[in-house]
């Protein structure tokens, strides 16, 4: 890694509250490029006014297609603003909870797994040790980093990252970073 960190530069992870805005902006950039994922957000977040779950509510589904979304995603918004406005999910909570109660917490709405939740636990919740095993970029870079022939499989991966610990959400940066050139300073 040490290789890694000296060509990329500082560590400069950018954080967003850990908030229902935060959760229902992961589900809308799922599977999109930047640029669309924020046309069809910045979209949704104008006829919302303040991404709440009331507001989500009260917009119908064929209205959140309107702006872009595909039907699952309009669903998936929509099951996050149910289940937020019910408090089954509590973002005030979910700070408290374990690693693995998030997942299991934030995992209940549709449309988000556990990939989606390390993200929102990395940039949100700003957890220190956060492992991607299902993030694409991470098992490519490592595959570069450790010079293997294929991509690392999430026990592989563990194994690999255990000197990071309890760092591995940095780590995990530098390799997303690794993929794309030295950081803007």
């Amino acid at each position: 890694m040490r290789s890694v960190i000296e060509a990329v530069g500082p560590c400069k992870l950018q954080f967003h509250n850990p908030e229902f805005k935060t959760l229902a902006r992961s589900i809308v950039f799922q599977q999109l490029s930047g640029k669309a994922a924020s046309t069809i957000y910045g979209r949704f977040e104008a006829a919302a006014g303040e991404v709440t779950p009331e507001r989500v509510l009260k917009l119908k589904p064929e209205k959140l297609r309107s702006f872009g979304l595909s039907k699952q995603k309009a669903e998936y918004v929509r099951d996050l603003a149910r289940l937020t406005k019910s408090g089954e999910i509590d973002f005030a909570k979910l700070s408290s909870m374990s690693d693995e109660d998030v997942v299991k917490n934030l995992t209940q709405v549709k449309g988000v797994g556990v990939w989606t939740v390390h993200m929102f636990q990395i940039f949100a919740l700003r957890r220190p040790d956060v492992l991607p095993t299902g993030d694409l970029g991470v098992r490519t870079a490592m595959k570069n980093v450790f010079e293997l022939e294929a991509l690392p499989k999430p026990d592989e991966m563990i194994r690999l990252a255990e000197p990071w610990r309890p760092h591995a959400s940095v780590a995990s940066w530098y390799l997303w970073r690794s993929l794309d050139g030295p950081a803007e300073l």
